[in-house]
C-alpha cells in the first residue's frame, strides 16, 4: 500500500506494468519480513523483538532505496521510514515486541485518516492512481475525466468516495491489528496482521470498485462515445 502511495503516479504505469511488478511490493513488505521473523525466531532461536526488528528492516531499507532512487522525500515516505525507525528502537527500549505489531497499525491509521480527510477536500488523495488506470494514459479518455470533473456533481462525489471508502477500510484494519497486537501471542499476529492487511485491500477493492471507481469508469466511457 505504501508503495502506491509514495512514488509519483505515472500515467502509462497501468498499461506497461505487469503482474511481477505489481506483486513485489506486497513479497518485500509482507512476505520477506514474515519469512525472515519465523527463520530467525524458529530455526535459529532469536528472541522475539530481534527477530521482528530485524523482519522490520526489509521495508525501511525499501523506503529508503525508494527515496534514493527518486532522489525526493514526500510526506508519506517519510512518515513509513519514521515509523518503521521508531517501532525498531521502541522494541528494544521496551522489550515488547508487541510494539513492533503495534507500530505497523500507527502508520495504516495516519494513512487511513489522511484518506478520509482528503475526501473532503478537492483533491482526494487516491484520486490519481484511480485515474492513472481508468484513463490509462489515453488523451481522450483523459479529457473526458476532465470533462466530467468540472461539470459532474455525481462524478465528483463518486471521486471523494473512492478515497473515503479506502480510508474507512485501512482505518477498520489498523483497529482489529491493534486489538490483535495485544491480546493475541506474537507468533500468532506476524502472519494474522498480514492476513488483516489482505482481506481489507480486497474489501477495500470489491467496495470502491461498487460505489465509486466502478461508476466513474462507466461515466468516463459514456462521455468517451458522447464525444465521438
Amino acid at each position: 500500500m505504501t508503495e502506491t502511495l509514495t512514488t509519483p503516479v505515472r500515467a502509462e504505469q497501468p498499461r506497461r506494468g505487469n503482474l511481477g511488478k505489481t506483486l513485489m511490493p506486497l513479497a518485500l513488505d509482507v512476505a520477506m519480513p514474515m519469512a525472515c521473523y519465523y527463520l530467525l525466531h524458529g530455526a535459529f532461536g532469536m528472541s522475539e523483538v530481534a527477530a521482528l526488528a530485524v523482519s522490520g528492516v526489509i521495508p525501511a531499507v525499501r523506503v529508503v532505496a525508494g527515496i534514493v532512487r527518486d532522489r525526493t522525500l514526500n510526506g508519506l515516505a517519510g512518515l513509513t521510514l519514521a515509523v518503521n525507525v521508531a517501532g525498531i528502537a521502541l522494541s528494544f527500549v521496551t522489550g515488547d515486541a508487541r510494539m513492533m505489531i503495534a507500530k505497523d497499525s500507527g502508520l495504516s491509521g495516519v494513512i487511513s485518516l489522511f484518506m478520509m480527510l482528503s475526501a473532503f477536500t478537492a483533491r482526494p488523495v487516491m484520486t490519481p492512481g484511480m485515474r492513472a488506470f481508468i484513463t490509462r494514459g489515453n488523451a481522450v479518455r483523459e479529457a473526458a475525466w476532465d470533462r466530467l470533473a468540472e461539470r459532474s456533481a455525481r462524478f465528483r462525489r463518486a471521486e471523494r468516495r473512492f478515497s473515503g471508502i479506502w480510508g474507512g477500510v485501512l482505518l477498520a484494519e489498523c483497529v482489529a491489528r491493534l486489538i490483535g497486537a495485544f491480546t493475541l501471542p506474537v507468533s500468532t499476529m506476524v502472519w494474522l496482521s498480514n492476513v488483516m492487511l489482505i482481506a481489507a485491500i480486497v474489501l477495500g477493492l470489491v467496495l470502491a470498485g461498487a460505489f465509486a471507481s466502478g461508476p466513474i469508469m462507466m461515466m468516463v466511457n459514456i462521455e468517451v462515445k458522447e464525444a465521438r
